[in-house]
């Protein structure tokens, strides 16, 4: 996909201890997502491409906890991301690298 296409789209999560759900900290089309994207990689997120979850995602207002609907798809994500973390490969297979 064109960097710069329209229908590129990006959302970020946050869960932190003691947070009752994750939450949607930020969502974007076209160079919102690019921007989205820029940061996590500025800051060491490891990105996972998900069209299926990130339609979801857009669904869910800003700053506001992923539906209950949500919950088993966004745990099945963060034990993913749990174990990427846990690994000594920084970029294990399943992680996009998009660094490019």
């Amino acid at each position: 996909m064109n960097p710069a296409d329209p229908r590129r789209l990006a959302a970020a999560l946050s869960y932190g201890q003691g947070d009752a759900a994750p939450r949607v900290v930020a969502k974007g089309y076209g160079l919102v997502a690019d921007q989205i994207i820029a940061r996590a990689r500025e800051h060491g997120v490891f990105l996972h491409e998900s069209r299926e979850m990130v339609s979801l995602l857009m669904q869910v207002d800003l700053d506001r906890d992923i539906p209950p609907a949500l919950y088993r798809a966004v745990a099945e994500l963060l034990a993913w991301l749990y174990r990427v973390e846990k690994s000594a490969t920084p970029f294990p297979e399943h992680t996009k690298n998009t660094s490019e």
